[in-house]
């Protein structure tokens, strides 16, 4: 009998990976519709073409947060270089990755 190793053939594929961001603007006078939009443009750029999640929940003293959930190709790796495009966009404060999941399926 013989086996043939899939990794060999190249026929090995990566996972997709569920990715949540929380994007954290700079005051709470920032326009949130303005960040999500550069925010997407961003992560279609990393990412690819991919549906979007958004929610924006309070944090503190009248601040929200932008939170972002998107899948992308595993085999893209770390999303570091997405985390500081994000975070060099004109009024965001900070950029989070606050779940990974792998997609099952």
């Amino acid at each position: 009998m013989r086996v043939l190793n899939a990794d060999l053939l190249g026929l090995t594929k990566m996972a997709v990976v569920i990715i949540t961001l929380k994007i954290m603007p700079a005051s709470p006078d920032e326009d949130l519709s303005r960040i999500e939009k550069e925010a997407k443009r961003h992560i279609k750029a990393f990412a690819g073409p991919s549906e979007f999640r958004v929610s924006v929940e309070p944090v503190a003293f009248g601040l929200n947060s932008v939170n972002i959930t998107f899948a992308m190709d595993e085999d893209k790796g770390s999303t570091e270089q997405l985390e500081r495009k994000i975070s060099s966009v004109d009024g965001v404060g900070s950029v989070d990755v606050t779940d990974v999941r792998r997609a099952v399926g």
